[in-house]
């Protein structure tokens, strides 16, 4: 009968420990806190939203006679500062004159990354020898791809040396990849896109893709001979965050240059505004773009206010939020004061009664180039 007994006791001293044993198994660590994960019905865990930053910055490769360059690169950072996502393109806009050397004519205004394989660099550039020679968009997307998980300190901090006329980055890796160009301008432009001051936040749970464009036009040159003449340009950009084919955030600039060549020498060159203001895109301008208040100033509207255009970019660039590029292409339009400005109340409530019609375009644009 004692014998029973203990068995009796030793078996429910089992049975409490392997309840002990279980209960800590099922609810956790009970002294750190319960850890739960919510899933989804597949079982994989769901996806957790997230802050992000849409930066763009634009870089001034050199003007020359017959040419002009501008570097445009567009960034999403996350909530730590790193890059998510970079996109580049290049405005390197050519022009000359007709065959009786009276009339500028414009050869290009064409992106780099619309040219694509007709850009031609393709087989000619190997700056590091090693036998690989890229199409440009090629190599600006190679660097695209090696800037994604750094931070602006650390683009800053990337080297290059001198070869062949250009500065090529000393990082095998970027090489190897076929970047061998020269990445000075790059470098700018995605530093100025992570440090832009005017981006725009957007928050998802969803993956994204990002995209960026530039239009370029003749804005008023003129010309005294081909030796001396003035060659002015409206040069707009744009980069917009899409999901699910929508806007999820956007960003728009635009850069007016003005270059004087005399003698068949670029003698000057500014934006349009003065040269105290140095090279910069309206966006940087600020207050400095002079638009806002000013008696020449576009009160398209009749209220009596006339925001900056900054502002007034600002305002565009957050109405477009939610629209497709096929709707913000569509958006209509009248003409007022000279310039077709928008027709929707709500747009031209918020300030934005400059004329649209750029905009639309290179933001619709830059929707369609997201990947």
């Amino acid at each position: 009968m004692k014998n029973k007994k203990v068995l009796i006791i030793a078996i429910v001293a089992v049975v409490v420990v392997l309840a002990v044993v279980l209960g800590v198994a099922l609810t956790g660590n009970q002294g750190g806190g319960t850890t739960t994960t919510t899933t989804t019905t597949s079982g994989k865990p769901a996806a957790q939203t997230q802050t992000y930053k849409l930066g763009m910055g634009v870089a001034f490769g050199g003007h020359k006679a017959g040419e002009s360059n501008a570097t445009v690169a567009t960034v999403v950072l996350d909530k730590d500062g790193k890059i998510v996502a970079c996109r580049l393109d290049v405005a390197q806009n050519k022009y000359g004159f007709d065959e009786d050397e009276e009339d500028i004519v414009f050869t290009r205004l064409v992106s780099k990354m619309e040219l694509g394989d007709a850009y031609g660099m393709a087989g000619k550039v190997d700056n590091n020898g090693d036998g690989v020679k890229l199409e440009w968009y090629l190599q600006a997307k190679a660097f695209e791809s090696y800037v994604v998980g750094k931070t602006v300190a650390e683009v800053e901090a990337m080297t290059t040396q001198f070869v062949n006329n250009h500065n090529i980055s000393t990082d095998e890796a970027l090489l190897n990849a076929g970047c061998t160009i020269d990445i000075v301008d790059f470098k700018a432009a995605v530093v100025k896109a992570c440090k832009d001051d005017q981006g725009m936040s957007f928050e998802t749970d969803k993956t994204f893709t990002l995209g960026v464009a530039v239009n370029s036009e003749n804005n008023g040159s003129s010309a005294e001979d081909a030796e001396n003449y003035t060659i002015k340009m409206n040069v707009e950009f744009a980069a917009a965050v899409v999901i699910d084919g929508k806007i999820a955030a956007a960003l728009n600039d635009a850069y007016q240059p003005e270059i004087v060549v005399e003698d068949g020498e670029v003698a000057s060159t500014t934006v349009g505004k003065g040269e105290e203001n140095g090279l910069k895109t309206k966006r940087e301008l600020k207050e400095d773009y002079a638009m806002g208040g000013k008696p020449w100033s576009p009160d398209n509207d009749g209220d009596g206010r006339v925001l900056e255009w900054y502002v007034q970019s600002a305002a565009f660039s957050a109405h477009v939020v939610g629209m497709t590029g096929e709707q913000v292409a569509a958006m209509t339009t009248v003409e007022a004061g000279g310039h077709l400005i928008s027709t929707d109340a709500d747009l031209i409530g918020a300030g934005c009664t400059i004329q649209i019609t750029g905009l639309q375009a290179v933001v619709a644009e830059s929707v369609t180039n997201a990947r």
